[in-house]
């Protein structure tokens, strides 16, 4: 596909973004769990047209996104932060459908505060799945969520709901469903009061060959249980696999290995691969002889997006397309050494591509002082 948009851009294909979004309204339909979108992975509100046909609100971890969310959504807004300040609780309740709490000393100063939405707080049960310590909400000393029992008791009369956030790339379904069963155990005293449940995001069910059906009962048999409406906050789930980083390459040089860098950066336009340590990937790579590390062109010296093998030798101006840029990539875009920002395309579902938003230098001067 050739379209005449100056590279980088991430490219938003909303085509595959509904493969995802079916798999969503069939989990809803056969479990009756709701899905709110978690802002903190994905927030181009270009696309919130398509996505809020199949999901019913979302979720955020700050006053900003809070408001986006309500402004750019519009139905379900859930506010959930891990420390406020007291005029934040003031904004967020004034158009929040649900205000979670982070800790009950929170809790206790500012829930006389809200007016209107209901209020939760958020439990560490103290057991989590995570590929990496950096993600993991159970870790030592971890400040995510309550931890103690005691406190649990002593919160159930301020609050109609929970969050119980312990997944991150979960694709384990007896895993969750042995995790489910602990913190029935283990809260089952406090669930049985409650409206409602989040058990937050990090479950990888659109993952291909997924068990959804296995999934659907155990959503649905917990809820029964405790006579609760659950919430799930996907966010890499809802876009996995959705979007591309488009660059060209503009320069190759030689250094032992073969080395292209193109018109992005790792450390700008990709951070999470930098944090997590993974490389970039490309569909078409690893399949040549032809061997080259593919770079950013920042100044830091590990601004790599990896090693691939191509069929043919790279030349300048070749298209690099990097896959699934959309969760926790575009969130965290900076302007890391001035370099030109990505746009930010959609390819609709009728096929056609529309150029939603072109960085400029004024805007890289506006995000500084």
């Amino acid at each position: 596909m050739d379209i005449n948009i100056k590279t980088p851009y991430y490219l938003i294909d909303e085509r595959r973004l509904l493969k995802n979004l079916k798999i969503i309204r069939y989990i809803r339909t056969n479990s009756g769990t709701k899905f709110v979108l978690a802002l903190k992975c994905f927030s181009a509100w270009s696309v919130f047209d398509l996505i809020k046909e199949y999901l019913d609100g979302t979720t955020s971890s700050s006053l900003y996104e809070a408001m986006l969310g309500k402004e750019k959504f519009g139905k379900e807004t859930h506010a959930y932060c891990v420390a406020y300040t007291k005029d934040e609780v003031n904004q967020v309740s004034r158009f929040s459908d649900k205000v979670i709490f982070n800790s009950y000393s929170q809790l206790k100063r500012f829930h006389g505060l809200i007016r209107g939405s209901k209020i939760g707080l958020r439990f560490n049960p103290g057991i989590s799945y995570s590929h990496y310590d950096l993600a993991d909400s159970a870790k030592r000393f971890s400040r995510l969520g309550e931890h103690s029992v005691a406190i649990a008791k002593k919160a159930s009369s301020l609050i109609s709901g929970a969050m119980f956030h312990f997944n991150c790339e979960n694709n384990d379904l007896s895993n969750l469903s042995s995790n489910l069963d602990y913190i029935s155990r283990k809260y089952g005293f406090l669930l049985k009061k409650l409206e409602w449940v989040s058990l937050g995001g990090g479950i990888y069910f659109s993952q291909e060959g997924y068990p959804v059906d296995s999934f659907c009962k155990i959503l649905k048999d917990f809820s029964s249980r405790f006579n609760v409406k659950l919430y799930l906050e996907p966010g890499e789930s809802v876009i996995t696999q959705s979007a591309d980083l488009v660059t060209s390459v503009v320069d190759i040089v030689h250094n032992k290995i073969d080395i292209a860098i193109v018109d992005a950066s790792v450390e700008a336009h990709m951070l999470d691969l930098l944090i997590y340590r993974n490389s970039a990937k490309i569909k078409s790579a690893n399949k040549g002889r032809h061997k080259y590390m593919i770079a950013g062109r920042s100044c830091l010296a590990g601004d790599i997006f990896g090693t691939y093998r191509f069929t043919s030798r790279l030349k300048i101006g070749k298209i690099i397309k990097f896959a699934d840029a959309a969760g926790y990539t575009m969130v965290k875009k900076n302007w890391f050494n001035g370099l030109v920002m990505p746009s930010v395309c959609v390819k609709r579902l009728d096929g056609s591509i529309e150029l939603v938003k072109r960085f400029e230098y004024k805007d890289f001067v506006n995000s500084l002082s």
